[in-house]
């Protein structure tokens, strides 16, 4: 099909645009040939004319199928061009927070920046193992398959990580060395990793800066090679760096930093170790303050500095080293301040006594005179004479910053090697795995040597990357017979050429370096002469003569030459060096050395090459002419010469290929910056990668895969046997050009947008059968529909009209009705209305009238009385105006007579001063004295005149006063009589006025009280009938309170049990943890135990190599028979084994690092068990202390107080057998190991001798803390007698010094010291315990003391009454002291009643706990009869022979012992005869060699167990303690040998773990107590053990057993997980139901069913396997339940894990398909009938998982049911499985964002684990419940085909 057809109506198209880079479009209308113009629709809507190219008329890029979007391959999309590749990129790293993506060879990281769960241990395993294809791309699948393939193709690997400065390049390649150091199942695994990780931080401080694109962009490459021994572990590494920045020393750009180093050492120069350094702030240096930001934000360097600090003890570098090396870099810094003075323009000078210099001088040991002068000059040299020349000052400054660049290179370099000789290891190196970590195309805007030389070695990493992807491409099509077309692709070489070949760029760069008056002008003219218009890759800028652009693959890059030949040069003046060489530090010459001598011996690799480095090598032999000229070997020429290493390197390997990308510059989290990708994407080659694959048959199928997707296509007739024909001819009708295919062996091969095509013609097929189906269902539906409301129409309408006319008859009689009732109320109405009105109106006018007239009397009296008050008021008036106005007169005349006086007076008083007056009065003085003379005298006369007139008037005035006043006197009399008779008038008035209102208030009152009264009566009989009801209502509620009591009663009981119920739900909850912590331990014990025996076997052919002449026994024999005694002593005395090496040729005796490593594990899992040990006797310790308060406590301190003996013991004597096997190890390395390993001066030597010295002195120690402790325990055993048990002392010696072997040293010696400490803390913690549970002893005897002074006086008195008496006298005792103490909790508790439920609640469990305790006493007492009928049998056995000399009497008195005596002899007892010598041979016959499969056909389940028990029983009838014990130990270790033998063979597991149940279950049913005898018969129980008590080889068989049924897990396992993933979610098990969608180039398994494919039925035929051989072997079935669950989770959680790391596989015809599986493994648990044995519950998270995967996913109420739906499942699994969702046709949708983030919004509450992944390697904890025999042992039947002839039945 032509590529222009595609273009039709509504085809989807990508068009550039300058923000998005792409944007995607839809066309309105199809393309014809020949249009220059495409009508497009974005999908914002907008149309637009997209117009093509006239001269190519090349269409727009045509989009994928939504059902290819966010494929992890990109080669699988079937259109590949730029804005495909970056649209699924986009929607992976968005959409679905998918950050890896392959791109065929090429794994695309994008750094999320955020942490994501997805390299935890549990996604490593997860890969592990897998093919590339299988999963979800990810670093750690490329880790695998460098892993896998170096260790099938025995080839050497490298993964090569490339990227932008920011990318994540450094992280990606950390978490594949963490891969390797987890897979590769190396016991020094951790420490190389640890140790390269731990050199991260010094080599992160010394070669990362701040740039203004990263914070900590590393400022060099490294190489680091993964060394791998034989077995494919772990050995060492080595590292190698290229091209470090030396030119950022000296000179930083604006907003950048010069190395972290620098500035730590500032931020930490307050700091007392580094006062001699004289550092102050990073702004008082010249080399730290160029770029103004010495601060990044969010990082404090005083902490990096302690970082880097730490790491550098790590790695093996000393303090004196470090500060050595902080010394040099404060060194540099103080050189960058020297300041030079120009002398002239040819010299310059420093100033006298500089600071910067003298300290410079002081800190690197040198002398200030000689270095100021070398400084300022320089040494020439000629043919004939040398002399010295001044240099300028910006020679000089040059020089300085020079010689600052040249330590600064040396001692990076230096540093480096220190860290590969603590990577190193001592083994040789059988293969390896290079991580390349180098920068990625890199272009500023200004663009100088560095970035040449990056973009030079990324134009050789990509013509690597090309011929390698071209190389596959050709393999491929080879390997399927397609015929091969040459592809064009990019070939850089020509560009490679113009930088290295012979006059290139470094070429004519190393000769201008060589000319004595070489500028970077000249160059650039050299240059430009050279290459411009030659080379179509080199080019000249328009406006600049010093740069030059050359094409690179990725972009055109100019380059500024200014500062090319100074950075190509590098030179460093001799006579500086020279100094610097010279100097007294000691640590400076080192780094000057020659590299022969610089590098250490450990730097250099495995295979002998010599690391990379850019300094070049001495020649071993040469003229020192020769020597000076190496010397001077430019920048270029060394980076040349390392990158041509390196790419030998890489091409001797399989490269695989990581390309960072830097989503954003701004560090935001999942934020997609479509140009910055884009211009990644083209400078890493993902986009060349694309184009070559585009260039052939992109698009590859196999013809089974073809078929099942395309099947719809296909008509009928078509469909033949031969599936490859099939194919053909229905290409050949879809595909008319068949040069859009190709036919191969396997598969078929499409070119580029055929793939799409078919997927077109597929989905029209689909849609027109959908519409087809669609239009009959929808057509039937609604006819159905219609039929059914035309019917329901009818009747209702039917019904309806009936209904209404019976509604208006009704309301005819109703309003007739109606009618006649309105006529009579209105009549009524208003008859009674007038009525009102009538008698109203004459009350009213009665009431009107009265009130007229009341009113007209009262005005009359008023007007009456106003009338007399007027009188008198209006003559008193007139008086008083009288008197007021004659008083105002006469004022008046006064004041006016005064005023004219005054007047008068004040004109005579001036005419008096006037001076004419006096003249005038001069004039005619005489007369007027005269006058005045005569004026006297008349005066006078009338002054006499009036003194007359006025004596009289005075006498008339006094008696006229006289009478006035004395009228006065009578009428103030009379006035007052008046007052008074007025006030009694008034008072009267008042009085009578207030009589008035008390008698109103008097007769209000009595009505008011008469009101009362009617009230009070009416309330009166109001309440009697009220307080009747309300009697009546108290009896009814009495009665209910009764029954609310009883029921009360009733709940509070359900209450109580409920609680208890809940208790015991939560106790056996605690329980199973703590078993599973327990059977954990078990586990890890188990495994340390294999290893130990492995390593002891190792060690064995390594140490003990046999002279000549000379045989050691084995002792493994020994050292079994008293391995396994005591399960408790085996976890306080086992240890971490030794760990060491297989031989190899240097024959290195012990790896130490394991030793460490397996020595610090097995602590922590000791402690670990000591601390759940000590929580189980806590709380043992409280249960028995609330159930046995009244049990004698001496008892139980003497049982403690013997245990405690015991360990002291055991404790002695292991401390003697280490004593003595050191000794015996220190020997038999000295004289037997290889002398060039053992020899003193090796170095493996002394390591070792040094840690055994340590080991004796440190045993002589706790030798000595062991004696002291024996003293303590000895003190308190004294008052205690030992218990006859079997773990006696003496026997437990001779176990204990039974063991032999020496690799037991280390692990026996950790086991003593810790359990010497262990045993301190338990004794000062007992002591403590002790001391206050005597205080509250003391107490508790008191009250006893008083007590036992009550029973005792009671029980004086019964004595003296008869039995009966007695009995009832007692019983009334209890009773009234029962009742008398109930009455007063009674009456304590009267307020609180919760309290008193508390308390009755102790009474009952007290009463429980003396039950319990009255059965314990009943059951010593059983047994104690028991010891005493055997006891009086040995008796009666021993008085047989004395029978002689008894009476015949005496015989008749004791008939049952003859009888006795023959019946035994008669009837078998159920036990076996064995001698001791025939031990070893039963245990070989009955365990080692017996064949499991003949006893499960032909003889009885169990029958090794009953045999090996009744031996048992026949040794306890013997009371032979030694023969028990040897037996029961003998067994136990047979046992664990077969299975570490045969432990890959699930009939051997299964056989031996349904033995070792039984075996327990007999030790239990016949072992004497009644728990376990309730099921036995009267003969069972007189087979019960009768002299021992083994309740601890109990619980040493329980852990065998639990061991047992791990390793049987682990089995099931193992055959079980090849199956799961193919025949759970590979294997189309409903065929038809989902299409394969195209993989790419790494394809997945297959999921058809293909010959030796493993489907559902392999699963379930597996399954009845398993089921078949348990019930064979007779196994409890409860045990059968636990198996069958564990089962089921390993498939469930396996299932789940791989459906959360396949996106392929999250799809909704997946999810049915799961579903589907499901239901067949629970039918067979259902014909199996184990549906309650909890497996179905196992695969609930994998049942949710699939109904996700249907459910509807759009609405908010679809995220509320599935937040219900999916309570298994975590959140993150939630969002992953809606983020992986896959449509697989295009009638399904993606699920959104934004109702991911709604769904994560509604579960952000949910409490729950963030792990991803379940844990498949999780094993539920067991248990063994009691499962009693009723197979009665007499009649057990030893078949001849054992071989157990020797014993013999008793």
């Amino acid at each position: 099909m032509a590529a222009s057809e595609l273009y039709t109506k509504f085809a989807r198209v990508w068009i550039p645009d300058p923000e998005e880079v792409w944007k995607s479009a839809e066309l309105l209308k199809d393309y014809k040939p020949g249009d220059k113009v495409l009508l497009l629709r974005l999908e914002e809507g907008k149309e637009l004319e997209y117009r093509l190219d006239p001269k190519t008329k090349e269409l727009p890029h045509l989009r994928n199928p939504d059902i290819l979007v966010g494929e992890n391959d990109l080669t699988a999309l079937s259109y590949l061009h730029e804005p495909a590749v970056l649209h699924n990129l986009r929607v992976r790293f968005i959409d679905s927070k998918l950050i890896y993506t392959y791109c065929g060879i090429v794994l695309v990281a994008i750094n999320p920046y955020e942490q994501l769960p997805i390299y935890g241990e549990d996604i490593i395993n997860a890969y592990s193992g897998q093919n590339m294809g299988d999963m979800d791309p990810h670093i750690f699948a490329v880790a695998e398959e460098a892993y896998k393939q170096m260790a099938r193709d025995e080839r050497n690997q490298s993964i090569i990580v490339s990227g932008e400065s920011g990318a994540g390049k450094t992280v990606s390649a950390k978490y594949a060395m963490r891969y390797f150091a987890t897979v590769s199942g190396s016991a020094s695994e951790a420490n190389v990793e640890e140790k390269v990780l731990a050199s991260n931080p010094i080599m992160e401080s010394i070669g990362n800066a701040k740039t203004t694109r990263n914070d900590n962009s590393s400022r060099f490459g490294k190489y680091i090679e993964i060394g791998f021994d034989k077995r494919y572990r772990i050995i060492g590494a080595n590292m190698r760096t290229y091209l470090l920045e030396k030119s950022r020393v000296v000179f930083q750009a604006e907003e950048e930093r010069n190395y972290h180093i620098f500035y730590q050492l500032c931020a930490s120069a307050k700091l007392p170790e580094f006062k001699m350094l004289r550092l102050g702030n990073a702004n008082n240096f010249h080399y730290t303050k160029q770029g103004g930001s010495p601060v990044i934000e969010g990082v404090d360097d005083t902490k990096e500095m302690a970082h880097t600090r730490q790491a550098c003890t790590l790695l093996g570098i000393s303090e004196s080293y470090q500060m050595g090396i902080f010394r040099i870099l404060a060194g540099i810094l103080h050189l960058g301040n020297v300041a030079f003075t120009s002398r002239d323009s040819d010299s310059c000078t420093i100033p006298p006594k500089h600071e910067p210099l003298s300290i410079f001088s002081d800190l690197m040991g040198v002398d200030y005179e000689e270095m100021c002068h070398w400084l300022c000059h320089r040494k020439l040299a000629t043919a004939t004479e040398t002399y010295i020349k001044p240099i300028s000052k910006l020679q000089a400054t040059n020089a300085r910053d020079a010689l600052a660049k040249h330590i600064y290179a040396k001692l990076f370099s230096w540093i480096v090697d220190h860290v590969n000789q603590a990577l190193h290891s001592a083994v040789k190196q059988h293969s390896f795995i290079g991580v390349l970590d180098i920068y990625g195309f890199e272009t500023f805007e200004i663009n100088s040597f560095e970035q040449f030389c990056i973009n030079y070695a990324n134009e050789k990493l990509q013509q690597q990357f090309n011929m390698h992807v071209f190389k596959l491409e050709q393999e491929e099509y080879m390997k399927e017979q397609i015929p091969w077309t040459l592809i064009d692709f990019y070939d850089n070489q020509p560009c490679i050429n113009l930088i290295e070949s012979k006059l290139g760029i470094l070429d004519l760069l190393d000769e201008e370096c060589k000319m004595p008056k070489g500028t970077d002008d000249t160059w650039a003219q050299k240059l430009y002469n050279t290459h411009l218009n030659k080379c179509a890759l080199f080019e000249k800028p328009r406006l600049s003569n010093k740069a030059f652009i050359i094409q690179h693959f990725a972009d055109k890059v100019e380059y500024q030459c200014e500062g090319f030949l100074e950075k190509n040069k590098d030179t460093v003046f001799e006579e500086q060096i020279k100094v610097l060489k010279s100097s007294k530090f000691k640590m400076l010459p080192e780094l000057f050395q020659d590299d022969e001598k610089a590098i250490s011996p450990t730097s250099a690799t495995s295979s002998g090459r010599t690391p990379l480095t850019r300094t070049p090598a001495k020649p071993p032999k040469g003229r020192p002419g020769q020597t000076a000229k190496e010397h001077k070997k430019t920048v270029g020429h060394q980076f040349r010469n390392s990158l041509h290493l390196l790419m030998e390197t890489l091409n001797a390997t399989t490269p695989h290929y990581v390309r960072c990308i830097k989503p954003n510059d701004f560090k935001f989290p999942f934020t997609f910056d479509e140009k910055r990708a884009v211009q990644q994407l083209r400078a890493c080659g993902v986009l060349e990668t694309i184009r070559i694959s585009a260039a052939g048959f992109p698009s590859r199928w196999t013809y089974q895969e073809f078929f099942s997707r395309y099947r719809v296509l296909m008509k009928q007739k078509d469909v033949l046997s031969d599936r490859k024909q099939t194919c053909k001819n229905v290409l050949e009708k879809l595909i008319l050009d068949k040069d859009k295919y190709q036919f191969g062996k396997t598969k078929i091969f499409f070119r580029a947008g055929q793939v799409a095509y078919l997927e077109k013609l597929r989905a029209d097929k689909l849609r027109a059968a959908c519409i087809r189906i669609q239009k009959t269902i929808r057509g039937w539906l609604l006819r159905k529909k219609y039929l059914r409301m035309r019917k329901a129409a009818i009747t209702v309408q039917r019904h309806v009209r009936g209904y209404q006319a019976r509604c208006y008859a009704k309301f005819l009689r109703r309003t007739k009705a109606a009618t006649i009732i309105q006529k009579y109320w209105r009549m009524y109405i208003v008859r009674k209305r007038y009525k009102i009105r009538r008698s109203a109106t004459i009350v009213l006018q009665s009431y009107l009238r009265g009130y007229l007239a009341r009113n007209r009397y009262h005005k009359m009296l008023r007007e009456h009385k106003a009338v007399i008050i007027q009188k008198w008021v209006r003559g008193w008036l007139a008086r008083m105006h009288y008197r007021r106005s004659m008083q105002a007169i006469i004022y008046l005349q006064c004041c006016f007579r005064r005023m004219m006086a005054k007047r008068e007076l004040k004109k005579l008083k001036i005419e008096a001063r006037s001076v004419e007056r006096y003249k005038k009065l001069h004039i005619g003085m005489e007369n007027k004295i005269m006058q005045l003379q005569r004026k006297v005298d008349e005066q006078n006369k009338d002054y006499k005149c009036l003194m007359e007139k006025l004596t009289n008037l005075e006498g008339i005035y006094t008696s006229e006063t006289e009478k006035l006043r004395s009228d006065l006197e009578r009428l103030q009399l009379s006035e007052e009589e008046a007052k008074v008779a007025t006030g009694r008038v008034l008072s009267l008035q008042e009085e009578i006025a207030k009589l008035r209102k008390d008698l109103e208030q008097t007769q209000s009152e009595k009505k008011s009280i008469e009101e009362r009264a009617d009230k009070y009566k009416q309330e009166t009989e109001q309440l009697v009938s009220s307080l009747k009801e309300e009697n009546t209502l108290l009896k009814q509620e009495k009665e209910t309170l009764n029954h609310l009591i009883v029921e009360q009663a009733k709940e509070m009981t359900e209450t109580m049990e409920k609680k208890l119920v809940e208790e015991t739900k939560q106790l056996e909850l605690d329980l199973n943890d703590e078993r599973l912590r327990y059977q954990n331990l078990l586990n890890e014990f188990s495994r340390l135990e294999e290893r130990y025996d492995d390593l002891k076997e190792e060690m064995t052919l390594m140490v003990n190599v046999p002279k000549p002449g000379h045989k050691r026994t084995d002792s493994t024999h020994s050292s079994n028979e008293s391995e396994y005694t005591f399960s408790s002593e085996i976890a306080e005395t086992e240890d971490m084994p030794l760990r060491t090496e297989e031989p190899s040729e240097k024959k290195v005796p012990l790896d130490m690092s394991l030793f460490l490593k397996l020595q610090k594990r097995v602590t922590e899992l000791e402690q670990e068990k000591q601390v759940m040990q000590d929580e189980l006797d806590r709380k043992e310790e409280q249960v028995l202390r609330s159930k046995a308060k009244e049990e004698e406590r001496p008892q139980i301190r003497g049982a403690e107080l013997e245990y405690e003996s015991l360990k002291r013991q055991e404790l002695e004597s292991e401390n003697k057998k280490l004593k003595n096997e050191l000794n015996e190890l220190r020997k038999a390395l000295s004289e037997k190991s290889a002398p060039e390993v053992t020899a003193p001066g090796a170095p493996a030597y002394r390591v070792l001798m040094e840690q055994l010295t340590s080991v004796s002195e440190e045993l002589d120690v706790r030798k000595e803390e062991v004696l002291i402790l024996r003293s303590q325990l000895v003190s308190q055993k004294e008052a205690i007698q030992p218990k006859n048990t079997m773990t006696d002392s003496t026997i437990l010696l001779e176990d204990v010094q039974k063991m032999k072997d020496k690799g037991e040293i280390a692990q026996a010696y950790i086991g003593l010291k810790e359990t010497n400490r262990l045993l301190e803390s338990q004794l000062q913690s007992q002591k403590r315990s002790h001391e206050n549970e005597a205080e509250a002893l003391r107490g508790e005897i008191q009250s006893l003391k008083e007590e036992n002074n009550r029973q005792q006086q009671l029980l004086a008195q019964n004595l003296q009454l008869p039995p009966e008496a007695r009995i009832e006298a007692s019983l009334q005792h209890e009773i009234t002291r029962l009742t008398n103490e109930n009455l007063y909790f009674e009456e304590l508790y009267a307020d609180d009643p919760k309290k008193y439920q508390s308390y009755r609640i102790s009474l009952y469990k007290r009463m429980i706990d003396l039950m319990e305790q009255l059965e314990k006493q009943d059951k010593t007492v059983r047994k104690l009869k028991k010891q005493l009928k055997v006891f009086a049998k040995k008796i009666g056995e021993l008085e047989v022979g004395q029978m002689e000399n008894i009476s015949p009497g005496q015989i008749i008195d004791e008939p049952i012992r003859p009888v006795n005596i023959p019946r035994k002899e008669k009837d078998f007892q159920g036990m076996l005869e064995y001698k001791k010598e025939d031990e070893q041979k039963l245990v070989k016959n009955l365990i080692l060699e017996l064949k499991p499969r003949g006893v499960a056909v032909n003889l009885i389940p169990g029958l090794p167990a009953y045999i090996l028990f009744m031996c048992v029983r026949h040794a306890d009838y013997l009371n032979d303690d030694q023969k028990v014990r040897s037996l029961l130990t003998s067994t136990i270790n047979s046992i664990k040998k077969v299975l570490k033998k045969r432990g890959d063979d699930f009939e051997t597991v299964s056989f031996w773990l349904s033995n070792t149940c039984r075996f327990l279950h007999c030790l239990k049913q016949y072992s004497g107590e009644e728990g376990f005898m309730k099921h036995n018969t009267s003969r069972q129980n007189e087979h019960c053990l009768t002299n021992f008590d083994l309740a601890e080889y109990r619980q040493v068989l329980s852990d065998l057993a639990i061991q047992i049924y791990q390793q049987l897990v682990r089995v099931l396992e193992n055959i079980l997980q090849p199956m799961i993933v193919s025949g759970m979610l590979e294997h189309e098990t409903i065929q038809g139901v989902s299409g394969v969608k195209p993989t790419g180039l790494r394809k997945r398994t297959s999921s058809i069913a293909d010959e030796g494919t493993y489907t559902l039925d392999s699963i379930l035929r597996q399954l009845n396997s398993f089921h078949s051989v348990l019930c064979q072997h007779g196994m409890d079935p409860e045990l059968i339940k636990q198996v069958v669950k564990q089962m089921f989770y390993i498939v469930g959680a396996v299932t789940l894990n791989n459906l959360l790391l396949r996106k392929d596989m999250c799809s909704w015809s997946k999810g049915m398909q799961i579903r589907y599986n499901v239901s067949q493994l629970e039918e067979w648990l259902r014909d199996k009938n184990l549906m309650n044995s909890g497996a179905k519950e196992t695969l609930e998270p994998l049942i949710q998982a699939a109904q996700l995967l249907q459910v509807k996913k759009k609405t908010d109420d679809d995220a509320e049911a599935i937040c219900s739906m999916c309570s298994a499942l975590t959140t993150a699994q939630i969002v992953k499985v809606l983020n992986l969702y896959t449509p697989v046709n295009e009638f399904e949708e993606r699920v959104s964002v934004s109702f991911i983030r709604t769904i994560q919004m509604r579960l952000r509450d949910r409490k729950d684990s963030p792990q991803l992944l379940m844990d498949a390697k999780h094993i539920f904890p067991v248990t063994f419940p009691f499962n009693p025999s009723s197979l009665a042992l007499e009649t057990i039947q030893i078949p001849a085909s054992l071989g157990l002839g020797f014993i013999s039945r008793v």
